[in-house]
């Protein structure tokens, strides 16, 4: 069995091993990260002999600990990081290079479509129906986008959204609030296949499906981090917010779309989300309007540049051919806007 690991903000991890009587047996560890001394190395490898095949990662992580040298020095590399690419050797997982990867950057889309797309396009990709897909949204309206399991009047000032002719709009994702608007935004989706995060706990789901833009941010002269569960952040503060859903059918998919902020109207955000002293205790700040940092000052660069790179660092790190939603795609998104994310029965059903 193989499996492959890129630890987030490290080095990539590659393990070969085979499963005898229930036991790990063979276990050989590789990858171009730095470690100190040779005998720790061997550590690797051997500490993992024998280990029960459903010990989770942090199980075999402290096996990995336990065996390691007095002083040992790693660098690009975690004990846990070696257990997680076990793990995805043990469930079969498949790596970003295993996929055709498409993308699609069509014209401006109301927030309703863009709600459905997500739903439609990753379920094709469940489907084994389109390969996966990277989608970079384009705004056609200003939107509130609340989480699938928030509650709408906790979340959201109704009066101050109509005043400002914002739409309100509920994702099949968890997660917060947030305040998208033409030109002041980058969303992007991913629909993955499941096989692609297989072994990875919810939460280093999302750091590994973040890697791919914090090193696109980093090309950019930013130095970014992934701020578990769900946050991109620099020194300056937040700039990016993720979400998921796993989607059933077919061989299943995730689907992991991010909001950046590449500009940002404060006053009006303020004004619209019902952004509560409770949320911000834990952030560090006592002002909403200090938690995100855009990327327009970050990068002094046109968010259609920004975009760009972003796309074309993807490209490079993955492979990316351009492709577009088919109009079967986009009749049943369509349809979905209408009789699902344009209702108040579904944006309402958390009152």
């Amino acid at each position: 069995m193989h499996g492959e690991y890129k630890i987030p903000g490290g080095k990539l991890v590659v393990v070969d091993l085979e499963v005898e009587d229930g036991v790990l047996r063979h276990v050989r560890v590789a990858g171009d990260f730095f470690l100190e001394p040779d005998d720790a190395f061997l550590a690797l490898g051997t500490s993992l002999e024998g280990a029960p095949s459903d010990t989770d990662a942090a199980g075999l992580a402290a096996r990995i600990e336990a065996a390691l040298p007095e002083g040992t020095v790693m660098y690009g590399l975690t004990a846990e990081g070696v257990g997680v690419a076990v793990r995805r050797a043990l469930a079969h997982a498949t790596d970003w290079t295993d996929y055709d990867w498409q993308l699609i950057h069509e014209g401006p889309q109301s927030p309703a479509l863009h709600m459905a797309l997500d739903e439609v396009i990753t379920a094709e990709v469940a489907a084994g129906l389109r390969p996966p897909t990277l989608r970079v949204w384009e705004w056609a309206a200003p939107a509130v986008v609340i989480g699938s399991f928030q509650s709408l009047r906790n979340e959201v000032d109704a009066d101050a959204a109509r005043e400002h002719g914002i739409e309100v709009v509920r994702r099949i994702s968890g997660g917060g609030a947030m305040f998208c608007e033409p030109g002041n935004t980058i969303t992007y989706s991913l629909s993955v296949p499941a096989a692609l995060v297989q072994g990875l706990s919810f939460a280093d789901s999302y750091a590994y499906l973040d890697d791919w833009v914090l090193g696109a941010l980093g090309d950019m002269g930013i130095k970014a981090w992934y701020q578990p569960l769900n946050d991109i952040a620099t020194d300056a503060g937040k700039i990016a917010g993720a979400a998921q859903k796993r989607m059933t059918g077919g061989d299943g998919a995730v689907l992991h779309h991010v909001t950046m902020a590449y500009d940002i109207d404060a006053e009006k955000m303020v004004d619209v989300l019902r952004i509560g002293r409770e949320k911000l205790s834990d952030k560090g700040t006592t002002s909403a309007k200090k938690r995100v940092d855009p990327l327009r000052r970050q990068t002094g660069l046109p968010r259609e540049t920004v975009i760009e790179r972003m796309i074309d660092s993807f490209r490079v790190r993955h492979g990316l051919t351009a492709g577009q939603v088919t109009e079967d795609e986009l009749s049943t998104a369509h349809h979905l806007a209408r009789t699902k994310f344009s209702t108040p029965e579904w944006t309402g059903r958390v009152p």
